[in-house]
């Protein structure tokens, strides 16, 4: 038994490895995607939930986990599970600070609400670490983040928008 969790310690670790192709920074463990792993007899179960079910990246990332795998002499079987569904809530706090040295902000633990109320998140920018931002599009360079600004140092960010 003890052998086991030293086994699964270490695909663990492998797995902190395969990369979000759309954020190179983060890994799939960063991003919390990787939601179980199982050994039984020659075989190993990776499990994963997508970042959305229409994310074009899970495709790679399973290729991604099946190469990093490859070398251990066992079968890899990489199941995709949609429910519970992932939220922001899954990331890893250390993938939040990679997310801002990136230069990505990330999410601030509440859902955009200002369709509702009209006071919208405040995302502090990544570089200067300024609360004066604002929204220049819902909509970044992944359908997962919103285009920002920060009025102080005029830095363009992307905002990884927080689901719940």
């Amino acid at each position: 038994m003890v052998a086991m969790s030293l086994d699964e310690k270490y695909i663990w670790q492998l797995l902190g490895r395969v990369s979000d192709p759309e954020v190179p920074v983060l890994s799939v463990i960063d991003l919390g995607v990787v939601r179980d792993v199982k050994i039984s007899d020659n075989k190993i179960s990776v499990t994963i939930t997508p970042t959305y079910s229409g994310c074009p990246a899970m495709q790679v990332i399973e290729e991604d986990i099946r190469n990093v795998l490859s070398g251990l002499d066992t079968e890899v079987e990489v199941i995709t599970v949609l429910s519970p569904a992932w939220t922001t809530d899954w990331l890893s706090e250390d993938g939040k600070r990679k997310l801002r040295e990136y230069g990505i902000a990330p999410p601030e633990h509440e859902v955009d609400k200002s369709v509702l109320f009209a006071e919208p998140t405040v995302v502090p920018c990544p570089k200067c670490h300024s609360r004066n931002t604002k929204m220049v599009s819902q909509f970044g360079s992944t359908a997962c983040k919103a285009h920002y600004q920060c009025n102080d140092c005029l830095e363009p960010f992307d905002y990884f928008k927080c689901l719940k």
